[in-house]
């Protein structure tokens, strides 16, 4: 699934400003797999049980916002670290 370009380049970190892209079909692929081993938790430490549709990786490459249904999740306490999940990025 494809993001809409203007949206990604209005869309920033609610913590840090920074812009986001598009999670890489190699990392969302590992990231729906490890959601599906219940291995993943949000920011707010409650374990995902939803796979996610798309993922937008903040600039520093340290953090993911889900996106579901087309929706960018965007709220700090759903995101995910990726140090924590040693995605692929």
């Amino acid at each position: 699934m494809a993001l809409d370009p203007i949206l990604l380049e209005i869309l920033v970190c609610p913590d840090t400003k920074q812009s986001v892209r598009q999670l890489s079909a190699e990392a969302l692929a590992t990231l729906n797999r490890l959601i599906r081993e219940a291995k993943v938790k949000n920011r707010a430490g409650v374990v995902v049980n939803e796979c996610v549709d798309a993922g937008l990786l903040r600039e520093d490459k340290s953090v993911v916002y889900p996106v579901r249904q087309d929706i960018p999740i965007m709220l700090t306490e759903e995101a995910l670290s990726v140090v924590d999940l040693a995605l692929p990025v």
